[in-house]
Formats: C-alpha cells, sequence, structure tokens
C-alpha cells in the first residue's frame, strides 16, 4: 500500500517533508498541495517534479478521495481548523506543532477525533524519534537508573532574530521539552515556575534571555530546564535524568575529536535542523508504515498535543507572574488511555 499525502503549507518545513516523502523515504507519495500562496505551491509541484494536483485551499484538498493523509505545515493559527475538517472527513493527519495555538482548540480537535472512534492525528514531536532520545527512554523503562528524582535539560541556539520575544521562549523552544520530558518519565506535570537570571546582551528589549524554568510533575519529579536562544557559540540540547541508583545523559552529537593547536576539542552544531534532520526522518516513515501495517498512527497523539498546550499557557503565565503555576489538564478520556507513551 502508498500512502497518499496531501500537504497544506508549503513553507520550508513543508518543502522539507515533500522532499522527503518523495526522495528518501518509502510507501508514500505526494498527490495534492495547498498554501495560502498558490504560486509557492506550483512552484513546489515543478520543482520536485510532483505528479500532484494544486488546489486552491484545504477544504478542497482535503475533499479529494485519493488523499489518504494530510500534513499540515501552515501557519499555526491555520493548523485547528485544517485538522478538525480532515479528522471529520476520516483523513489521517501529521500536524507539525502546534495541534492548536489554545489548549481548548487542541480539545475540539481530540473530540473530533474521537467521534470517529479511531487514532487519526500524529502530532510532529521529532524529538521521539531522536536515537539519542530512544535510548535514554529505553534506560529509564528499563529501570537501569531506579525511579527518577530530578531533570536537568538545556536547549540553546546560538541566536535569533527581533521578531523572537520572551514568550516565544516557551511556545517555539520550551515547547519541544514540554512534549519530550513528559514521555520520557510518563507522569503528568503539576506546577511551572519562571525565574529570568541577569539578561545577556546580546538580546533585544521584548526579549528576557535566558529563562529558567521548573516543572514539577504529579508523582514529584523536579525539572530544571534552562532556555537559551543567545548563546552564541552554537545549538546544543542537553538531558540528565538523576535517577535513585544512577544518572543517565542525552549523548553528545557524534564528532570528530581533534588535537591541534594546543587544544582539545569537538565541533558543535550550529541549526537544529541538522541535529534532528536524522529524527525528521525515522518519525515520518513510522507514521507512514504504522498507518499502512498497523490501521493507525503511533507517534505523539492529539491528547499529547493538548497536554503541550496547556503546559505552554502555565509557562507563559508564570513568566508575567513570577509565581509558581499550576498545570491542570482534564482527565485523559478512555480512548487515549491504552497506550504507553512511545515512539519507535
Amino acid at each position: 500500500m502508498t500512502l497518499r499525502f496531501g500537504v497544506v503549507g508549503t513553507g520550508a518545513i513543508g518543502r522539507e517533508h515533500i522532499n522527503r516523502i518523495t526522495n528518501k523515504l518509502s510507501g508514500g507519495k505526494i498527490v495534492a498541495v495547498t498554501d495560502v500562496n498558490l504560486e509557492s505551491a506550483k512552484q513546489t509541484v515543478e520543482s520536485y517534479q510532483l505528479d500532484a494536483v494544486v488546489y486552491p485551499d484545504d477544504k478542497a484538498l482535503i475533499a479529494d478521495p485519493n488523499v489518504d493523509a494530510v500534513v499540515v505545515t501552515s501557519w499555526g493559527p491555520a493548523h485547528e481548523a485544517t485538522v478538525v475538517a480532515a479528522v471529520e472527513a476520516g483523513k489521517y493527519v501529521f500536524c507539525e506543532k502546534p495541534l492548536a495555538t489554545t489548549a481548548a482548540g487542541c480539545m475540539r480537535i481530540v473530540e473530533a477525533e474521537m467521534k470517529q472512534a479511531k487514532k487519526l492525528v500524529q502530532v510532529g514531536f521529532m524529538r521521539r524519534y531522536d536515537s539519542g532520545y530512544v535510548q535514554l527512554k529505553q534506560v529509564i523503562d528499563n529501570n537501569e537508573i531506579g525511579e527518577p528524582l530530578m531533570i536537568r535539560a538545556v536547549h540553546r541556539n546560538p541566536t535569533v532574530d527581533e521578531n523572537y520575544v520572551t514568550e516565544m521562549a516557551v511556545q517555539d523552544t520550551l515547547i519541544h521539552e514540554i512534549d519530550v520530558l513528559h514521555w520520557l518519565v510518563n507522569d503528568d506535570y503539576k506546577s511551572v515556575q519562571v525565574v529570568f537570571p541577569k539578561k545577556t546582551k546580546y538580546s533585544h528589549e521584548k526579549l528576557q534571555d535566558p529563562q529558567l524554568f521548573t516543572i514539577e510533575t504529579i508523582g514529584g519529579i523536579v525539572m530544571n530546564v534552562e532556555v537559551f536562544v543567545n548563546c552564541k557559540y552554537g545549538y546544543d540540547i542537553q538531558c540528565e535524568v538523576i535517577g535513585e541508583d544512577g544518572i543517565a545523559k542525552l549523548p553528545e552529537v557524534p564528532s570528530v575529536v581533534m588535537r591541534k593547536d594546543a587544544k582539545l576539542s569537538t565541533t558543535i552544531l550550529t541549526d537544529w535542523k541538522y541535529r534532528f534532520m536524522d529524527a525528521y526522518d525515522v518519525e515520518i516513515q513510522d507514521f507512514i508504515d504504522s498507518i499502512t501495517k498497523k490501521g493507525e498512527p503511533q507517534g505523539p497523539t492529539s491528547w499529547d498535543g493538548y497536554i503541550a498546550a496547556v503546559t505552554s499557557d502555565a509557562c507563559v503565565k508564570a513568566q508575567q507572574t513570577g509565581e509558581k503555576e499550576s498545570i491542570e489538564l482534564q482527565e485523559r478520556p478512555a480512548f487515549y488511555s491504552d497506550k504507553e507513551l512511545q515512539t519507535v
């Protein structure tokens, strides 16, 4: 079986997914494309030499009976309407984050999916497919370090532009830690507090940088996460889980070790795309294989998108108040409760 894709949004990430489905992965084919900028959609079809229909909007694309699955890579605020429409049409959906820009929007998607009585949606939290995080998850699940007590994580970017403001440290950056740390320990969040250290001289008026987030889970695990988006030296992702019997750390990205000019050095990446490129490939291949072989996606669900949205809102509120803010989730529906948070 070949999974026939319609792509909504032909910006950078949309084109990357089109390229990987067409030229790198197996079992998928792009048959339809749309974008608010129709010229971009047409150019994408031409540049990748696709045998695909260019539709005027997402509704027309979703209505195409040749489309089995919809890839949503449009502007974030447009995600909810497209995902709901696709789900109501019984189509599978791969949606890049955010699933929706509000928790209420995520719940509308959850409710639409439950009406179909079948899991249709996967959210693009690619870190669950990174080989380092998969290994770290296996160590925790196998109880090799005992019960996790604390987590220390770091998310650093070399620089950001003037449009990046304080709230985006949560909505665009921390959001990945919000999902992957929840997945690692399989424990819902309880509260969050934010501290602003001394501000780097490389930031600007509308951005407090760096930021420190302390997140506590219902089970009592305390997670300290640093977000520093003007660190200058590179793109650096770190995660250390402190357990009762030992410590497990996310492995460093492989790099040649050099001895030169009286220095011992390794290379640090500067671009997030290179850090997680393989994870993107594994993620989309798993989406294809899960549907063609098992009948439904096996990755991050609509409920995971809802958890991320609620937690993100609480983190932004904590930025504004400086107080410990509660993270209050609705009860997980039975529809999603049969899933031990999983990946490949």
